[in-house]
């Protein structure tokens, strides 16, 4: 009996788990920016959640629990490189990352982003999910760190606070300033793309 609930435990586990795994690694990759990086980030926080499973009291909670795991793993690990700086890191894999089918595009068309009219929807449906990555992967890694974990993943700034250990202005100043750096970066891929070309909106200027 003990090993028929081990099968029917692994195969409940695995049979929710696959359809998460390609968000899984989005994510860590949105965290990591390394692909080997993300990669251990998911491998970790998959172990960490099968051997925690008896912890979670929702099965319908599963996907946000995971994810809460798989942050929780970065934010470890984050931790632990800033105490101990590895000389001649690697920058990010770009082509990788250009490859990977990531739901930001999706996540990022917030209302944050402040754009004037319907050039936010003429942007968002014009745009190259690519230059999308690379503008956040452009973000300095504290302002892209918090945007990442509130923009994204959801958190709220006091969560955030605790996660990073830094103060709640702290974390306020960093996300604004992200969005400000963001909203710029985007708005200079769609001026080059020519979208809203003509488009004047209030406090605008023509060109």
């Amino acid at each position: 009996m003990q090993e028929r609930g081990s099968v029917h435990r692994r195969q409940w586990f695995g049979a929710r788990l696959e359809p998460l795994m390609d968000r899984l690694y989005g994510t860590a990759l949105r965290l990591t920016r390394h692909p080997d990086d993300a990669e251990d980030i998911v491998a970790e926080a998959v172990g960490q959640a099968w051997r925690r499973l008896d912890t979670l009291r929702d099965p319908q909670r599963f996907e946000a629990w995971l994810f809460q795991i798989l942050t929780n793993a970065f934010i470890s690990e984050w931790r632990r490189r800033r105490s101990h700086p590895q000389e001649g890191a690697e920058g990010p894999d770009t082509e990788a990352l250009a490859a990977e089918q990531f739901t930001l595009f999706q996540q990022l068309h917030q209302p944050f982003l402040l754009w004037w009219g319907s050039l936010e929807e003429q942007f968002f449906n014009s745009v190259l999910q690519e230059e999308l990555q690379a503008a956040l992967d452009a973000l300095p890694d504290p302002f892209r760190l918090v945007i990442v974990l509130v923009e994204v993943q959801g958190y709220t700034y006091e969560e955030v606070s605790r996660l990073l250990g830094i103060p709640l202005g702290t974390v306020r100043s960093r996300l604004s300033r992200a969005r400000g750096l963001l909203q710029k970066s985007l708005w200079r891929q769609a001026r080059d793309a020519g979208v809203g070309s003509g488009h004047q909106g209030e406090g605008g200027h023509s060109p």
